[in-house]
């Protein structure tokens, strides 16, 4: 947990285009509570990569056309605030023991842990959204203040060459849990997205 990165960045949120302009005539953005959510509850967006929130956005079309008809992005300015950044040392160790902690509720209670699923890209994260779910209660119970953004960094997709370390759909996505962290919203030009 840190506020020791730059404290704006730029989001891109993959949608339906009759969604991106009620965004952008400024409805608020509504939180993702699924118990799949790769960085817990919250508003997701892809930091710095307006491509790949288009890509997303396709990606939904193809799976569900009735929830994106059109493919948009709207892009947003977003105050990343007290942040689990999960590609810190201080981010890590405490989604560690988060895990720990959630181990112990579930062995107690004698119920199935939730695990990560979806093919080696693991695309439904149970597992990931059930011990960021732990951490932010953890916070809660002990009165510290409570997380603004989630940052994650995902390598995912194929790789980008023979034998790379690289691959395809590798991205860093921020979620935003404290809404009020969302200080612009604005409309992506046609030549970031092309």
């Amino acid at each position: 947990m840190h506020r020791l990165a730059t404290s704006f960045i730029l989001g891109y949120h993959g949608c339906d285009a009759k969604v991106a302009k009620r965004l952008i005539e400024g409805e608020p953005f509504r939180k993702s509570e699924n118990d799949y959510d790769w960085l817990g509850p919250g508003i997701y967006f892809w930091e710095a990569n307006p491509k790949r929130a288009l890509s997303f956005a396709r990606e939904v079309r193809g799976r569900d056309p009735a929830k994106v008809r059109t493919p948009a992005v709207v892009g947003a300015v977003i105050e990343l605030g007290l942040c689990l950044d999960l590609a810190s040392e201080a981010g890590i160790k405490q989604a560690k023991a988060a895990h720990a902690a959630l181990l112990e509720l579930y062995r107690k209670a004698g119920t199935p842990f939730p695990s990560n699923q979806g093919g080696p890209d693991e695309l439904l994260r149970k597992l990931d959204c059930a011990v960021i779910s732990q951490l932010h209660k953890i916070r809660e119970q002990a009165g510290q203040e409570p997380i603004d953004t989630v940052r994650g960094i995902f390598i995912e997709g194929k790789p980008i060459y023979p034998n790379a370390g690289f691959r395809a759909k590798t991205h860093c996505q921020v979620c935003v849990c404290n809404p009020l962290r969302i200080k612009g919203v604005f409309r992506v030009s046609k030549s970031e997205l092309t």
